[in-house]
This record gives structure tokens, C-alpha cells and sequence, in this order.
């Protein structure tokens, strides 16, 4: 998936665009200006009219003013534009030498000049009317984008709170009890031993049968929350994950990152870091992979988090329905305005890469 950052130019001259068409149907005038932008035009279509000679009228042309008059103006502008134009036409038939006026000529274009200008009228107030409700739409639209992406931080927040809430009881409340059960058993491996009791064995088994399952309770309150994050920032929680999975899957994870990351929020925070583990505990399930690399650079008023792996690669065409963690991740990064890019590392592996806006290094504050 390519990230759509490149798209961002463009639509936004598109989106300027879009909003002067808007306004066009609104755009107004001076009255006075109007009025003598219309008379001068009159003026012209009349002398060329009395050049032309009245074997050839020009009725027609003038139909540009009285269309200025009625779209910028008003109908009854446009209808004393077209008195003047009918009046202007005869007295350039009379220049020009007509022998007699036709008056029924002169009373029939009145009556088109004025229907016209009565569409076009009706024309423009239909495409305010609809260039308004537009406008309310969008408006309404934007308040409910903004009403959703404003939920959508909630739940994350929410979600994040429990899945700390979980890790903790799992790390405090379980993670005692386990360690609690682990010494009452090896104090009675202990004593059936001494007794040289053949249970000792059975007592042996039971303690390591309670160690791993106190290894496998640590690994998920890993899973769900990470210390590190709350207390030492992101550059220490992302280490801390490399560490963790090079020690729980027996591959080689390094996190190449700078001390000071300008991230300040504790939300962009979170997700990145979500980001980051959902990528590199893939890549070490199922993607088979030996080497596993997080990186993190700030490049201007960019952040780039990468992480590149060598295992079994990316399908080059993947449907957006499929893969529960590539979907988390994406909306993990859309929940902060980043970029997303999952893709091939070349003839091996895969590169998930996330990309954020971040503010000017002298304007934030870093977290370590």
C-alpha cells in the first residue's frame, strides 16, 4: 500500500478549486459597476449594429448584458437592461437608414429578452439554493467526521486503558499467586525429597509446570502493557520490545532509534509503539524471520518508524479485508494522521513503514 502523503498537494489545490466553483453562483458586484459594465456593453453590440447596417440585426448579442444583468444583479436590472438594448437596436436601425421600424419586431424580442432573463434568473437562484445546501452538508459532514474521529480516540483510549488494566492484573495479581504456588511446591519437593518419598518427582514436575506458567504470564502482561512506555518514554519501550522478542522467540531484534524522540503526545505515543510490536511479533510468528530491525529517525518535520524483517515477505496484492493486525495498524495510524506503507523488502522479508508529522524540534517537548 502506498502512502497517500504525495496526494496531499494536489488535493488541496483540488479542494481550492472546488471552493471558488462554490462561490461563484454567489459572487456580487456593485450595482453601479454592474449598470455600466451592461451599458458599455450595449454601446458596443449598438455601433457594431449601426456598422453592420439593419439589413442585419444583432438582436442576439445583446443578450450578453442583459445575462450579466441577471446573473450578477437582479431580474429587474436585466429587464432595464433590455428596455435599453431594444431602444439602442432601433436607434441604430434609424442611423443606418430603415426605412420604418418594426415596432411588433421590437415588442417580440422585449418579450425574449425577458424570458430569458427570467431562466436565467430562476437558473442562478436554483444554483444558490443548491450550492447552500451543499455548503450545509458539507459543514454537517465535517461535524460528523470530526464527532467520529473524536469517538474513535475515546475507544482507543479506552481500549489502551484496559489492555494496561489487564497486563497489570496479569503481571501484579496472577503473576504473585503463580509465583506464591511455585514456593509452596518446591517447599513440598523439598520435604517429600528429604523424606526420599517417590512423590518428589511428581512435586519436581509440578514446580516447572508452575515456573512456565509463570514465564507465559509475564509474556502476556508483555503483550498487553509495556513499563517501559509509561516511565522511560518511547526510544526506551521500543528497545525494551527488541530485547523482549530476541528473548522470548531466539531471534536477533535491534532497535536503531535516536535518545530524544519529539513525541509529546501520549496517544501518538501509544500507537506507534503499538505499531511497532504488532509488526515485529508478526514477523517473528509467522514470517519466520531471523532478523528483525525497528528503527526509528526524524527527518525535518517528519518521523519515520520502520520495521524490516527477513522472512518469508509480503504478498504483493493484499485484500484490505484480510489480516486482523495489518487492519489494527492502519487504524492505529489513521487514529494519529500517519502514513501506513506495508510492503515487500525486496526479494525477502517485509518493511512496514509509518510516517508522522511532528512538530518543529524547538516547539516540542521530547520524550526520552
Amino acid at each position: 500500500m502506498q502512502a497517500p502523503g504525495d496526494t496531499i498537494p494536489r488535493r488541496s489545490r483540488l479542494d481550492s478549486i472546488m471552493a471558488n466553483l462554490r462561490n461563484f453562483p454567489a459572487f456580487r458586484v456593485s450595482r453601479k459597476a454592474l449598470v455600466v459594465v451592461c451599458l458599455f456593453l450595449v454601446a458596443i453590440v449598438g455601433y457594431i449594429d449601426y456598422l453592420t447596417g439593419y439589413e442585419r440585426p444583432l438582436l442576439l448579442f445583446y443578450l450578453l448584458p442583459i445575462s450579466l444583468a441577471a446573473w450578477f444583479g437582479s431580474l429587474l436590472t436585466a429587464l432595464g437592461i433590455a428596455v435599453i438594448s431594444i431602444a439602442v437596436s432601433l436607434l441604430s436601425d434609424v442611423a443606418a437608414g430603415i426605412p420604418a421600424l418594426g415596432f411588433w419586431n421590437a415588442g417580440m424580442a422585449f418579450v425574449s429578452y425577458a424570458l430569458f432573463a427570467a431562466l436565467l434568473s430562476k437558473l442562478r437562484t436554483l444554483v444558490g439554493e443548491l450550492d447552500r445546501r451543499v455548503q450545509e452538508r458539507t459543514v454537517a459532514l465535517q461535524r460528523e467526521v470530526a464527532e467520529r474521529q473524536r469517538l474513535d480516540q475515546e475507544i482507543a483510549q479506552v481500549a489502551d486503558r484496559e489492555r494496561r488494566r489487564l497486563g497489570q492484573d496479569l503481571h501484579d495479581r496472577l503473576g504473585q499467586h503463580l509465583t506464591g504456588t511455585a514456593l509452596a511446591a518446591q517447599v513440598l519437593k523439598e520435604k517429600l525429597a528429604a523424606k526420599s518419598a517417590p512423590e518428589a518427582t511428581e512435586a519436581e514436575k509440578l514446580v516447572h509446570y508452575v515456573e512456565e506458567g509463570i514465564d507465559l504470564t509475564r509474556n502476556l502482561a508483555r503483550g498487553f502493557f509495556s513499563p517501559e512506555l509509561e516511565a522511560d518514554g518511547l526510544g526506551v519501550a521500543l528497545e525494551g520490545l527488541a530485547e523482549y522478542i530476541s528473548e522470548r522467540f531466539g531471534i536477533n531484534c535491534i532497535f536503531h532509534g535516536e535518545e530524544l524522540i519529539p513525541v509529546r503526545d501520549s496517544v501518538v505515543v501509544t500507537q506507534l509503539y503499538r505499531i511497532a510490536q504488532e509488526a515485529a511479533m508478526n514477523a517473528a510468528k509467522h514470517a519466520a524471520a531471523e532478523q528483525i530491525d525497528i528503527r526509528v529517525f526524524v527527518d525535518g518535520p517528519e518521523l519515520t518508524l520502520a520495521i524490516e524483517d527477513d522472512g518469508v515477505g509480503f504478498p504483493d496484492k493484499l485484500s484490505d479485508s484480510k489480516g486482523l493486525g495489518l487492519r489494527l495498524m492502519r487504524h492505529g495510524a489513521a487514529l494519529i494522521g500517519a502514513t501506513l506503507s506495508v510492503q515487500r523488502n525486496g526479494r525477502k522479508g517485509t518493511i512496514a513503514t509509518c510516517k508522522l508529522k511532528v512538530p518543529n524540534h524547538s516547539e516540542s517537548n521530547f520524550v526520552i
